[in-house]
């Protein structure tokens, strides 16, 4: 189990809390067939695709997680080991390299958990409190930024409960934060100053400064036990791009616009179409797109559900059966608007 750090009436310094930390945080190295190379990144696609469509090839990518168990399993980022052939993690304190096996995975929260055989009593991180932190707190990331393992970076805790849409995954609740989250720190830890995991560093907007995201351990802890049970998590999809209604396109009333409808998805076999307002789900209101992703993650795969929607300003009921969400889905079109 992790120590604790907190000494008699003062914070630790963030040395301490490096000290300890690091020994549980590892390098994950992966090989798998794509088009293109590059870190992972932004996108939450690990591989950035070169431009004219080049034959598939083998592509190697680095990233980060860290041990939630001493018996060696390790917590990282979907992205970051989905489609691998081979999975490699290399420990901080020998060096030495370990395959590793994917035990279960989370494809629409991002999340997967690894097992290495390098013994019972290795070093591991624990689970904070995200919802206790506040926008202000001193937070630290550590991973492999460009394959430096054992980066520090040291911020504060930007915002809270981030809607965002990553390449093919919709996030709901990530945390923002200035500390300094580059492509190779997918899958590690953002921790508080008592060495606590309050997040799993995710992605960063590469087109800013300061600007980083991780999944936050109130949605890590949710399905942890699952993952380590050797679960793949199984959600519903609707299989629609949405982006808010009320000011866009000039839509005047308020609800998920579809911009796109994913071939093969629920909603096509329902005859959703793109330009439909959807205004509820089962009852409950939609006014924004991200209600839509919350509503159906809430609903369980092959579940009827009645979706209100507004098709060339007619109010109609359609009909849609959830499916299970493939391993994994297209990329968002550009022309998609969300």
């Amino acid at each position: 189990p992790a120590a604790s750090l907190t000494t008699a009436g003062n914070p630790p310094s963030v040395a301490a809390v490096v000290q300890t930390a690091t020994k549980a945080v590892v390098e994950i190295n992966v090989e798998k067939m794509g088009r293109g190379a590059g870190p992972f990144g932004f996108s939450g696609n690990p591989f950035q695709p070169f431009s004219g469509n080049p034959r598939p090839q083998l592509l190697q990518g680095v990233g980060s997680g860290f041990i939630v168990a001493g018996n060696g399993y390790i917590l990282t980022n979907d992205h970051v080991v989905n489609g691998a052939r081979k999975i490699f993690v290399t420990l901080p304190s020998t060096g030495a390299n370990y395959p590793a096996k994917v035990v279960g995975t989370s494809f629409a929260l991002d999340l997967a958990v690894l097992k290495i055989n390098a013994g019972n009593n290795l070093p591991t991180l624990a689970l904070g409190s995200s919802t206790q932190m506040q926008p202000g707190d001193w937070v630290i990331a550590i991973g492999s930024p460009d394959g430096l393992e054992q980066t520090v970076t040291v911020g504060v805790l930007s915002a809270k409960g981030r809607p965002m849409t990553i390449g093919n995954r919709n996030y709901l609740n990530l945390l923002q934060t200035d500390a300094a989250i580059n492509p190779g720190n997918s899958g590690g830890p953002l921790l508080n100053l008592q060495g606590r995991v309050i997040g799993v560093n995710t992605a960063v907007n590469a087109g800013a400064q300061g600007i980083g995201f991780a999944i936050s351990s109130a949605t890590v802890e949710t399905v942890l036990p699952k993952l380590l049970a050797g679960q793949r998590l199984v959600e519903p999809y609707l299989g629609v791009y949405v982006t808010n209604g009320g000011n866009v396109f000039s839509t005047a009333a308020p609800g998920a616009l579809v911009t796109g409808v994913m071939a093969g998805s629920p909603a096509a076999a329902a005859g959703i179409r793109k330009g439909d307002l959807i205004t509820a789900f089962n009852g409950q209101n939609v006014t924004v797109g991200n209600d839509l992703v919350a509503a159906t993650r809430s609903a369980r795969v092959g579940q009827n559900v009645q979706l209100q929607l507004v098709r060339a300003g007619k109010k109609i009921t359609v009909g849609v059966r959830l499916a299970a969400m493939p391993n994994k889905l297209p990329a968002q079109p550009a022309n998609t608007g969300g």
